[in-house]
């Protein structure tokens, strides 16, 4: 029988690589700038084009390379970072694993221009698909520029499963604000078709945060430091108050390397436990600094998954700092940013590590799983056609939801507004109605919630909603990371009756808004439905349409709780039943309770 193991061509081999460390446009970007920091630069700029599928380049002023390392650098495994075993052990270095030009050559085209700083001349050097087309002298500042092209242009099934622009670069924004973040002496620079998005000076890490987020974080920066013989936490924490619905605004840095970590995570909020309004997050820009030894990076090929030698020490030590920022800021005046507030020491509160903290401290096996969301049958758009006559007990069949009133008898009140209905309100939040059997008490916002998310899912997929012409014209100005976000829901939200159009970098001009709205508020109408639709994708896994209809039903009708007369209520009520799940909202939230003349009478029976 033939021998049937033989070696994978290069360029094959090269290809598999890639599918580990090129994952889309971003992970070119995430690479890229790490060798450029690595480079020692003082300034680095990055130009896209069509969100990194025509164009991915990133200019910087640091090192360069010679003519023989330019061409060493597209070699898999070739590193000037590490030489040794225990190199593997101390890396203090973004990029070390000697993959990344050779995998995103292996799929794309790229071109290096580089220069080191006592040379006269430079290299320029063009590959594609892992071949070396030329390699040639050019006249260029000390530095390095490379430009990777039409990424994935020989791997067409790979190109396919790109998202669309607007979601390729809200990844590609994720990475360079971490980047930004964790280097602040550094100054960066974003294009984005030619269009500027971001410019940073190099700065203070608060400043920075402030360039990156809105002057709106300047008031709620808390200064975080703790220095033990094992680890340093220095940073920023979000003062409780602002903490939003989504886990966005939440960084790690370790060693000064961006990592994803839910154990320290957790060491956070519970850091935060009683102060935080319910379902927030708290914001963060952590940094931690820790004897490379103890930790192990080399978990995942895009290293922002990192081990811990001893976790629960780490766990403890940060939930301590956070605790006692906290502590202070309840005394501390508010920052100065003209000052020098960068990692600036704060009074120093005592804390019996091996007593409170280190006994409290969970294993990561220990801490209980997030607690799953309830999750109610998807909205069905042919639900319309043909509304059977009885909505309240054949709604049940539809839903295969237990609805607890179903043997109330409601289908033979044909309209609860009647006069015999008695409805009142109590503290603008619930509404009681009598009905034939007792009474039902309704969560009004709840209701609301269950009633629009209908009418807005079934207006996207119509895709026509009724639309109410502002006045006045309301410019709307956004950070670039929410900006984007606009620009990936734009048809989405045309279809729910938003009317606007661009009006300058990261500002739109809204003339309309859905009828169901009240007007005013529209910037904050925006924001908050974009932090509810982020929230949304990051905890659930929805379609676009029906996720941006749960994020608009729940922040509308959090805008319709106001005082109501006994028609009103009994409208609201006929309308939610009118509704396919009237007892929950679309995120499982019950939205009615109904008890009968059984259960009410056993209230005052003595037992």
């Amino acid at each position: 029988m033939a021998d049937i193991i033989k070696l994978l061509p290069e360029y094959l081999a090269n290809q598999i690589a890639a599918g580990e460390v090129v994952q889309r446009p971003a992970s070119v970007v995430k690479e890229l700038m790490e060798n450029a920091v690595d480079a020692e630069s003082t300034q680095i700029q990055l130009i896209v084009k069509e969100a990194g599928k025509t164009l991915v380049q990133v200019v910087d002023n640091g090192k360069g390379m010679s003519e023989t390392d330019a061409r060493m650098s597209f070699e898999r495994h070739a590193t000037s970072k590490i030489k040794s075993t225990e190199d593997l052990f101390r890396i203090q270095t973004m990029g070390f694993r000697g993959e990344a030009l050779a995998s995103i050559a292996a799929v794309a085209q790229v071109e290096l221009k580089t220069k080191k700083q006592n040379s006269d001349i430079g290299t320029k050097l063009v590959v594609e698909g892992s071949e070396v087309v030329s390699q040639e002298p050019v006249a260029m500042p000390d530095g390095t520029n490379i430009c990777v092209k039409n990424l994935f242009f020989n791997v067409p099934a790979r190109r396919n499963f790109l998202k669309s622009n607007p979601v390729e670069m809200r990844h590609i924004l994720d990475e360079f604000q971490r980047m930004a973040l964790s280097h602040p002496h550094i100054s960066f620079s974003l294009f984005n078709n030619d269009l500027e998005i971001y410019q940073l000076p190099a700065a203070k890490l608060s400043q920075r945060i402030v360039a990156l987020f809105g002057n709106n974080y300047k008031e709620q920066l808390a200064n975080c430091e703790e220095n033990t013989p094992t680890l340093k936490v220095s940073g920023y924490i979000g003062k409780p108050e602002y903490a939003k619905k989504s886990r966005g605004d939440q960084f790690f840095f370790v060693n000064n390397r961006f990592i994803r970590n839910s154990y320290l995570n957790h060491a956070v909020v519970t850091a935060y436990e009683g102060l935080l309004p319910k379902d927030t997050f708290p914001f963060y820009v952590l940094f931690l600094e820790i004897d490379p030894a103890s930790i192990d990076i080399n978990v995942h090929p895009t290293k922002t998954e990192i081990k811990f030698e001893d976790e629960k020490t780490v766990y403890a030590i940060v939930r301590a700092a956070v605790r006692q920022s906290l502590g202070v800021h309840n005394i501390a005046p508010s920052l100065d940013f003209e000052g020098d507030v960068n990692f600036a020491p704060i009074r120093s509160i005592k804390t019996d590590f091996d007593t409170e903290f280190f006994k409290a401290a969970p294993t990561y096996q220990e801490m209980a799983p997030a607690q799953e969301r309830k999750q109610v049958p998807a909205f069905k758009p042919n639900i319309f056609q043909n509304w059977p006559e009885n909505p309240a007990r054949d709604t049940a069949r539809i839903s295969n939801a237990p609805l607890v009133f179903e043997d109330l008898d409601l289908p033979e009140q044909k309209e609860l507004g009647s006069s015999g209905n008695k409805a009142i309100q109590i503290h603008q939040k619930y509404l009681l109605v009598q009905v034939k059997s007792g009474m039902m008490l309704v969560d009004q916002q709840a209701a609301q919630e269950r009633i629009l998310y209908e009418k807005f899912i079934a207006a996207l997929h119509r895709n026509s909603g009724a639309t109410q012409t502002l006045l006045f014209p309301e410019v709307v100005q956004f950070t670039p990371t929410d900006f984007i976000v606009v620009q990936e829901l734009k048809e989405e939200f045309r279809a729910l009756g938003f009317v606007f159009s661009d009006f300058g970098k990261n500002t739109i001009m809204v003339n309309g808004i859905p009828a169901d709205v009240p007007p005013n508020r529209e910037k904050e109408l925006f924001e908050g439905l974009i932090e509810q639709y982020q929230n949304n994708r990051s905890d659930l896994a929805l379609d676009k349409k029906e996720n941006i209809a749960r994020a608009m039903a729940k922040r509308v009708a959090s805008r319709l709780v106001r005082r109501m007369t006994e028609l009103e209520i009994n409208a609201l009520v006929d309308r939610l039943f009118a509704t396919q799940v009237p007892n929950y909202t679309p995120s499982g939230q019950k939205v009615l309770v109904m008890m009968d003349m059984g259960q009410l009478d056993a209230l005052f029976t003595k037992s």
